[in-house]
């Protein structure tokens, strides 16, 4: 058993765009997007969407610590969204679309809070981040794992995830596989 394998969860906006990036990264050994930190056992899509579960989208990520670091993977994901858009990521509006990490030990929420405070002194708006324990995280439907690869030329995918995927590897060339 490799000690180095570590888990990640974060959510910001909708699941297909952080799945994407996250599976270019060196290190990152496995994504899954599902749902997490919701009221409601194995939740649908259909219910999610909803915003009644409670559950944001986002992606669950196994990385090798001893070649990224979970550190690394926060920066990344703060590049990846607007963290101080609360409840909304551009048009996806609703809670399930919320800024969140959820922490899988105290490392990772001291680590998260740091993040948070030296990104704040940053920038004026308020960071809306959610940080809380991972409780359970739920699997989303086949169709939505790795969505963006699987259905590069459907809109939503070609219009708004391929920009952020050139612009993330700009600032990430040498981290990605």
């Amino acid at each position: 058993m490799n000690n180095n394998i570590q888990i990640a969860t974060l959510g910001g906006g909708c699941f297909w765009c952080i799945d994407a990036a996250f599976r270019r990264v060196k290190g990152v050994l496995n994504v899954s997007s599902g749902y997490a930190g919701g009221e409601i056992e194995n939740p649908s899509y259909q219910q999610i969407c909803t915003g009644l579960t409670g559950h944001a989208e986002v992606v669950q990520l196994d990385f090798d610590s001893s070649i990224i670091s979970y550190n690394t993977l926060l920066e990344m994901f703060f590049t990846l969204h607007d963290a101080t858009q609360l409840n909304r990521q551009g048009n996806d509006v609703g809670t399930q679309y919320r800024s969140v990490i959820y922490y899988h030990d105290e490392q990772q929420k001291d680590e998260a809070e740091a993040m948070i405070a030296a990104l704040q002194k940053q920038i004026r708006e308020p960071i809306v981040t959610e940080l809380s324990p991972l409780t359970h995280f739920y699997p989303a439907e086949q169709y939505h794992q790795d969505y963006y690869n699987e259905n590069p030329n459907q809109g939503y995918c070609s219009i708004l995830i391929a920009p952020k995927l050139e612009k993330f590897a700009r600032y990430y060339a040498d981290k990605l596989k």
